[in-house]
């Protein structure tokens, strides 16, 4: 349900992948990332160029490829980083361009368009951008649609089906029909609604037994677990605790 076509999305890319960059030039190698408390830097760095060009490779082959590990990841001396980092981005954006955003490819949730891969790998740098400006103290910055996006990707792999087998804890963010509503300070909001069978999802006005509301920049952050809803940018209205129950239950 991207709201983004092809040309924006690698556009997006540049921009996130440069923004990531930038944060972690001059950044410590060895400094912990204080919202991936498992990676330092430089692994949070050869995690973000090491996935587009693993993106990549799967789009030529035309098969599954098995994850790779960030640990192994070898993305060189800092002084090297923006250049690596940005040749894997347009790495993945070559593929793309020679397989077809349209056409079908695998995912982890299924036949999708290849186009899957280049939003997907925006999202996931996107929040990681945020991580390693948490890291430098760099100021973070995306534009709001790309952060819509990265929202509304979410609530996609949330509720799609298989999801559950993907991440069996989902399973518990089943319900009783409870409603949770996202609300950006400007344009329609998300509405996740916690039925019996699982989780769905909708866009539009937010009516909800619990609410989060702010910028959707910060709002992204909140749906990926990088700001705590106690935090100033955002406000909390309603049960408070099944927001923190669905928050608890939402990484992938």
């Amino acid at each position: 349900m991207t709201t983004l076509d092809t040309a924006r999305m690698v556009e997006g890319l540049r921009e996130q992948t440069a923004g990531f960059a930038r944060a972690a030039a001059g950044g410590d190698p060895e400094a912990v990332v204080p919202t991936c408390p498992e990676w330092p830097l430089r692994t949070l760095v050869g995690h973000i160029g090491q996935a587009h060009r693993w993106a990549a490779e799967m789009l030529r082959k035309g098969e599954p490829l098995a994850g790779p590990d960030p640990g192994q990841a070898g993305p060189g001396a800092p002084a090297g980083w923006e250049r690596w980092l940005r040749d894997g981005a347009e790495e993945l954006i070559d593929a793309i361009g020679q397989v077809g955003a349209d056409t079908e490819v695998w995912t982890f949730v299924g036949p999708r368009p290849a186009a899957f891969w280049l939003r997907r790998m925006l999202c996931d740098t996107a929040v990681h951008h945020y991580d390693a400006a948490a890291t430098t103290g760099v100021a973070f910055g995306i534009a709001g649609d790309l952060a819509a996006d990265v929202i509304t990707e979410g609530m996609e792999l949330l509720a799609c089906p298989g999801s559950e087998s993907l991440k069996p804890s989902l399973v518990g963010l089943r319900g009783r029909g409870e409603r949770l509503g996202v609300r950006p300070d400007t344009g329609d909001g998300w509405v996740v609604v916690r039925s019996p069978g699982g989780v769905w999802w909708e866009r539009g006005p937010v009516e909800a037994d619990a609410v989060v509301s702010g910028a959707v920049a910060d709002l992204m952050l909140v749906c990926s677990r990088r700001l705590p809803l106690g935090d100033a940018r955002v406000a909390v209205s309603g049960d408070r605790a099944l927001l923190e129950h669905w928050l608890a239950h939402l990484a992938f």
